[in-house]
């Protein structure tokens, strides 16, 4: 009997009670008690098959296949918010696409082994990257195995462009705007729309295909069953029947994949029909000897690689491979020889328990590091609510937050595996946990972009004020206006990034318009202050080589002539202003060799610093200087009240007490300054008021 028959033995059914996806314990082996030929009665020939006289069958491949369901998907590609026509007729256009059919296949098995959905973070790709993605899942993946990743990116890509619509219409409204003209689309979001509608198309097209091809093979299935009932009718000799029937189990095993819900229905039916086969082939012993004969072989061989399996360090491809080997013993492989078959399947289960056993014990192992791992991460999305929590004051903070957020993910993905239960509630859980972070930040960013726009206005303001005023002529009032909006534009703040460069722009022309004439003008009068200089070098020269006649009011008239010389020269770059102490030290030369009083003297030096102040045309200057003088009046002031206080404890005391003599001396030092300070005082305001 070829490896492709199918037994008819409770060897088989032993074999057939273990689930492909589950290794077979040694419980499980037949028991000797259980090794009965198969009876001689069966149903008359060409009886079809019903659910009256076939057992239900609890052995058939796991899992239970499901009832055939038609799955529709939310096709509007577009986020709940305003769209645009052109998003709308896109969507339209979904909407149109023929409804998906989910088939599922006799051949589709979860196996326990396999590996997990690679986990990506699709929150943290930006647009393009998620249409990149979902064309790289297109162009290499299974339509039907990127199902969950293509719907994961539609739903962040609709949340990203979402939020860019709303900045949008926001900033449509902001600059006065009607929301009924809004309309918003961009190329990415017609990409990929168009790539989902692929994406729709390509999934439709593969689950038509997918239900032809099982239903054609179920009906090519249904045929094969048929033939092999005509077999016990068949008129010709034995060898030509068998041959047949080898034929047919040749043809069963390479008819493809049937609809799962069928599977076992049909399954039961072909098993029925070999098994009246065999209890006609029974009459020719010489053919089931050999049928047992080269199953024994092929089992032998099933347990030697079982045997090998168990030795292998890779666990996970030992246990898939015993899974298909499993399969070939239960559906490939027909019954062996009475004598053989509790020696053969007791093998074979024991090198299957070996397997099971250190797959159990790796798992275990497995478990525990996948349950600290879980752990790990559970910290890692606590610390990212954490820190979203805490993270509001300012700009600053939210970037700190975005780099601490964004070393947290990289290590949630660097820590590995969960167990497979939690898998699924931790990925969400963290997505959740980051997406609420993001939800703050860009709600944060939002309301500092309403900030922004009220900086602009206020910016717009000071543009407004700075272009006015921008060919004034007069600089005095107008230099200090120009510095002060200056000022104002570096404490207002930031402005829209599309806006800001321009406004700058605008708002430095028009000051640089008007201190480049500023400067000009400046310019012109430097060229006659260096002139001034100049001069008044060369008087200061004069002056240092004059003499004195010793006659004291024409030599007092000779100084104050060079004086008034002196003031009429006019002022002199700011910074040759140190010719101004040069000819004050000289003056205080000239005035210590004339014999006059201090008062005049002090006069004559406050009179050359007020010309000085004047001619430096700093009204600051003289305003402190009176300032200065005030202050001394009140304290001379005080002081004076101060020691005539004092003379009230020398009542009895003699008038030429030098105590007392001291105290009177003093009083009318103080008054002598009073005096110079009251006369300061009136000078430099009399001065003010000309100025002024």
């Amino acid at each position: 009997m070829s490896d492709k028959e199918l037994p008819n033995e409770k060897e088989k059914e032993a074999a057939e009670n273990q689930p492909v996806d589950q290794p077979i314990e040694e419980s499980t082996a037949e028991s000797p008690s259980e090794q009965t030929e198969t009876p001689k009665t069966s149903p008359k020939k060409n009886e079809a098959v019903t659910k009256e006289n076939v057992a239900p069958d609890t052995t058939a491949e796991e899992p239970i296949a499901e009832e055939p369901k038609g799955e529709k998907e939310d096709d509007a590609v577009e986020p709940e918010t305003p769209v645009a026509k052109e998003d709308e007729e896109e969507a339209e256009k979904e909407e149109d696409t023929e409804e998906e059919e989910e088939i599922e296949s006799s051949d589709d098995e979860h196996e326990e082994a396999q590996e997990e959905e690679e986990e990506i973070d699709y929150h943290a790709l930006n647009k393009e990257e998620l249409i990149s993605h979902f064309q790289k899942l297109l162009k290499e993946g299974n339509v039907q195995k990127i199902k969950n990743s293509v719907e994961e990116i539609k739903t962040e890509f609709n949340a990203k462009f979402a939020e860019e619509l709303q900045q949008k219409k926001d900033e449509f409204l902001a600059e006065g705007g009607n929301i009924i003209d809004f309309h918003y689309t961009t190329p990415l979001k017609k990409q990929f729309n168009s790539l989902y509608f692929d994406f729709k198309e390509k999934r439709n097209a593969y689950f038509q295909n997918l239900k032809r091809d099982l239903q054609a093979n179920y009906k090519k299935r249904e045929e094969l069953i048929e033939e092999l009932k005509g077999l016990l009718n068949a008129e010709e000799n034995i060898n030509s029947t068998y041959k047949h029937f080898k034929d047919i189990q040749e043809r069963w095993h390479t008819a493809g994949p049937i609809p799962r819900d069928k599977y076992n229905t049909i399954w039961n039916t072909y098993r029925h029909h070999v098994e009246n086969f065999y209890d006609f082939l029974h009459l020719n012993r010489e053919f089931r000897d050999l049928d047992f004969k080269h199953n024994l072989e092929q089992k032998l061989k099933l347990i030697g690689r079982a045997e090998e399996l168990a030795q292998e360090t890779d666990l996970s491809k030992s246990f898939r491979e015993l899974q298909m080997l499993h399969k070939m013993w239960k559906e490939d492989i027909g019954p062996v020889a009475k004598e053989f078959r509790e020696d053969v399947w007791d093998k074979f289960s024991a090198a299957t328990k070996v397997i099971h056993e250190k797959r159990q014990e790796y798992l275990k192992d497995q478990e525990s590091k996948f349950e600290e791992n879980f752990d790990l991460k559970n910290e890692i999305v606590a610390k990212i609510n954490t820190i979203t929590e805490g993270t509001q004051a300012s700009h600053k903070a939210w970037q700190q937050g975005i780099k601490e957020v964004q070393k947290l993910r990289d290590a949630y993905f660097e820590i590995g595996k969960v167990p497979r239960s939690k898998a699924k509630e931790i990925w969400n859980t963290f997505k959740e946990a980051t997406r609420g972070f993001n939800r703050e930040k860009n709600s944060f960013y939002k309301n500092q972009k309403k900030e922004q726009y009220t900086n602009l206005e206020k910016k717009l303001e000071l543009i407004k004020i700075a272009e006015e005023n921008k060919d004034s002529e007069d600089f005095d009032v107008v230099t200090p206006l120009m510095k002060k909006i200056q000022s104002d534009w570096k404490s207002i703040g930031h402005v829209p990034r599309k806006e800001s460069d321009k406004i700058w722009k605008q708002f430095k022309d028009a000051c640089n318009y008007y201190f480049n004439r500023v400067h000009a003008e400046r310019n012109e009068a430097n060229k006659e202050e260096m002139a001034h200089f100049e001069a008044k070098e060369s008087l200061l020269s004069a002056i240092e080589s004059l003499k004195m006649t010793g006659d004291h009011s024409a030599d007092l008239e000779t100084i104050k002539g060079k004086i008034a010389e002196w003031k009429a020269i006019g002022r002199v770059p700011f910074n040759k202003r140190n010719i101004e102490r040069k000819f004050n030290k000289v003056l205080d030369g000239l005035f210590g060799t004339l014999n006059l009083g201090k008062q005049e003297a002090e006069m004559i030096r406050f009179e050359n610093k007020l010309n000085t102040l004047v001619s430096q045309e700093d009204r600051r200057k003289l305003q402190n200087e009176e300032f200065f003088i005030s202050k001394k009046i009140n304290e001379v002031q005080q002081e004076i009240r101060q020691l005539e206080n004092n003379l009230g404890f020398f009542q009895n005391a003699k008038e030429d007490n030098p105590l007392v003599k001291d105290v009177h001396n003093n009083i009318n030092r103080q008054k002598e300054q009073l005096s110079l300070w009251k006369t300061k005082l009136q000078k430099i305001r009399s001065l003010r008021k000309k100025e002024e």
